[in-house]
């Protein structure tokens, strides 16, 4: 942190708007392409449109202001597969000085990023990278308002995204009293126990998972606590899709949140949720603070 950051005065926090993607790494660019683009329906914007020909990441678009994002980088099965998840901000420049301000590690300049955005990455206190991003008009995102918006989608939002939290109270500090995320519904395999706290962005809808009943997870654990969930409002459609395009889908269930879920794997083991929007049941273990 440079030292004009640090003796920054403190500021006010930019809005955060929600999830802007989740990062990934594969081994076979082909075999994520199979499973993001003909599983899922997510049109794949062109090579063209992405790092001024420089492929890095496929991205997989999801709506305008959404993305997952797959690099085929993976080169050890036991490597996690989450790169970053990224968050939608009105203005990186002050949400970079604003966390300076307090005490966080952040980079001493801020440019624009291969895609044409103003974007940051900081290290959170469980150790993965959040990113945040402005989109910039000229950017990749802008370029592409209103394409690329597949009639195939099986979902048209990321509602959250997890990742594993050793210290649930170093994470509150950072993502609660820092950035200002709300606790939304904690709950657990049992009704006596928290093995995930749903935290919301503060100017938006969607959601970090908390995955606290990581312990020296194998990487098929990692891939399914290191999730992204795509937000749906019926359930069985999605798993009869998805069987029709050739995945050997389990059957839905009711979670422990009251909502149907369906998990599906990528080639690499990371988990995509497909949840509905509301609960069918009453959740367990605390109240819905916050229905999205």
């Amino acid at each position: 942190m440079t030292e004009a950051l640090k003796a920054a005065p403190a500021v006010s926090r930019p809005p955060i708007l929600g999830i802007a993607h989740v990062a990934l790494r594969v081994k076979d660019a082909a075999a994520a392409r199979e499973f993001f683009d003909h599983v899922l329906g997510f049109d794949e914007l062109p090579s063209a449109e992405t790092a001024q020909g420089n492929l890095r990441f496929a991205y997989y678009k999801v709506n305008d202001n959404q993305y997952i994002e797959v690099s085929p980088t993976l080169t050890s099965d036991t490597e996690d597969r989450l790169i970053n998840i990224a968050y939608r901000t009105t203005d990186a420049r002050a949400l970079r000085t604003y966390l300076a301000s307090h005490g966080v590690e952040v980079p001493g300049e801020l440019r624009k990023d291969p895609a044409g955005d103003l974007s940051f990455s900081v290290q959170d206190p469980a150790g993965h990278t959040a990113e945040f991003i402005q989109y910039l008009p000229g950017s990749i995102e802008s370029r592409n308002l209103g394409k690329f918006l597949s009639p195939d989608r099986t979902s048209e939002e990321i509602i959250h995204a997890g990742e594993t939290v050793q210290d649930q109270a170093a994470a509150d500090r950072f993502y609660n009293g820092i950035l200002g995320f709300r606790e939304m519904w904690h709950g657990g395999m049992t009704d006596n126990r928290t093995d995930w706290v749903d935290m919301v962005v503060p100017n938006g809808k969607n959601w970090l998972e908390y995955m606290l009943n990581a312990h020296s997870p194998s990487p098929r654990q990692l891939g399914v606590m290191h999730h992204l969930a795509l937000g749906v409002k019926d359930i069985k459609q999605v798993y009869s899709t998805v069987r029709a395009r050739g995945y050997n889908a389990g059957q839905p269930q009711i979670g422990r949140d009251g909502k149907w879920q369906l998990n599906l794997y990528d080639p690499d083991l990371t988990r995509v949720e497909f949840m509905e929007f509301t609960p069918v049941r009453k959740p367990c273990c605390s109240p819905m603070r916050l229905n999205p």
